[in-house]
């Protein structure tokens, strides 16, 4: 009895921890946050990089990191704990700040970018996986929604707070010494606030069912190509962060390339990141009426909105576009993650978790490389068009393949069971 109570789940039951996990989330976001508008504007003005290919490496390096190290963070925390592997990543952004304001050339920015790679998928991963395990199977979307809506919040904010101190000040030092202020914070309350919750996911599974325990390679599979309804998920999260790598590489030139200021520039990126604050609501929201219609909904009101901005001239209307692109990007974010939580058993859902945001932001990488392909050999435009246009392609996929995975209605399956010789390596591991 005493075990089961101290075990119980529940959002309201863990209020003190997951508020310091919401707090950490934040965290994480305002470190990304605090490079999405300063650090395109110091390639350009300050290290004198003109190809916007080579500005663009800097998320390809992050984004390649960051999908691999998502990968095997799910795993570590299923076989380490959450809290360690959340302290290793905020271990890996102390540095940061040091190099961006040091950096003598673009190569070193790159560098810095593995750094916030690693930082990034450690810490989110485990934030994300932390919350689901205190909140529980009832309040799944409501605790992904509050995850990610102050995580993008924090982004929101480290974007508008670095542009402002840089328009006041200069490009550097001084956006970084910000930076440098959040990193520390968060390294201090993850080691010395912080309590373990992987034990809450072990107790809520049953180890008896024929799903529990997959070996990482059939996570792996699963998660991939196995099950139909996860890989539409999967390529979903990876065309949407084409959106986010818009957001970080193309708009604050294109922007800027109009006449905009670097705070007026970060004042529009910020309104498009702040709008995922609502993902508090539309994560609650997919509890009540299933992951897949604020999916699908989402998937094409952020292509419209990308699209949108290319098609209109003015601070406002860029400004109310790029709301609007956010918006659709609330409504698919926290969802497209619930998706794989709510298909996998919980012995291995961190691990299916990791496949997932391994395969979602590899889309970093790859957005990266396609959106600068796309403004060097055609223009910044160009970037914005095939966005919108892969958004609406893959909403397509997700309308036609994507099953209903909510636990009370929904229709999705898991796949047939492990064959016997899987279910040998399962009963002899």
């Amino acid at each position: 009895m005493s075990t089961a109570t101290a075990l119980k789940q529940g959002i309201r039951e863990h209020l003190g921890q997951f508020s310091l996990h919401v707090l950490l989330v934040f965290a994480t976001g305002l470190t990304i946050g605090s490079e999405r508008t300063v650090v395109p504007a110091l390639g350009e003005d300050v290290l004198g990089v003109e190809s916007f290919l080579v500005i663009g490496s800097f998320v390809v390096s992050f984004g390649i990191v960051k999908s691999i190290l998502n990968l095997y963070a799910g795993k570590w925390g299923e076989e380490y704990g959450r809290k360690p592997v959340l302290i290793a990543g905020w271990v890996t952004a102390l540095p940061l700040p040091v190099i961006l304001i040091f950096a003598p050339s673009w190569g070193w920015i790159t560098v810095g970018n593995i750094l916030l790679g690693i930082n990034q998928a450690l810490t989110w991963s485990m934030a994300i996986n932390a919350k689901i395990d205190l909140a529980g199977p009832d309040q799944r979307g409501l605790a992904v929604g509050i995850d990610e809506s102050f995580g993008y919040t924090g982004v929101a904010v480290g974007a508008w707070i670095t542009g402002v101190i840089a328009s006041r000040w200069s490009l550097r030092p001084e956006p970084f010494y910000f930076l440098a202020v959040v990193a520390v914070l968060a390294f201090l309350i993850s080691i010395f606030l912080i309590k373990e919750t992987v034990q809450y996911a072990q107790a809520e599974g049953d180890d008896d069912d024929h799903d529990a325990n997959l070996p990482f390679n059939e996570v792996l599979k699963r998660a991939t190509y196995g099950d139909r309804t996860l890989f539409a998920a999967a390529q979903a999260g990876h065309i949407e962060n084409f959106v986010d790598t818009l957001f970080w590489i193309a708009v604050p030139l294109y922007l800027l390339s109009q006449g905009l200021d670097i705070a007026a520039v970060g004042a529009v990126v910020g309104v498009h990141s702040a709008m995922y604050f609502l993902q508090i609501g539309t994560g609650g929201l997919a509890d009540r009426i299933g992951r897949r219609p604020p999916v699908i909904a989402g998937m094409f009101l952020a292509g419209a909105g990308v699209l949108g901005m290319v098609l209109v001239e003015g601070y406002l209307m860029w400004a109310v576009l790029a709301a609007v692109s956010g918006l659709g990007m609330a409504l698919l974010y926290p969802n497209l993650m619930t998706v794989p939580s709510d298909a996998a058993h919980p012995t291995w859902r961190s691990a299916g978790m990791g496949v997932y945001r391994m395969w979602r932001d590899s889309g970093y990488a790859v957005g990266a490389i396609l959106i600068g392909l796309s403004m060097e050999f055609v223009n910044a435009e160009a970037a914005f068009y095939l966005t919108a246009f892969l958004m609406f392609v893959s909403g397509a996929v997700v309308y036609v393949w994507m099953e209903e995975t909510h636990p009370d209605f929904g229709t999705h399956e898991p796949p047939a069971t492990a064959p016997e010789q899987l279910q040998r390596t399962i009963s002899q591991d």
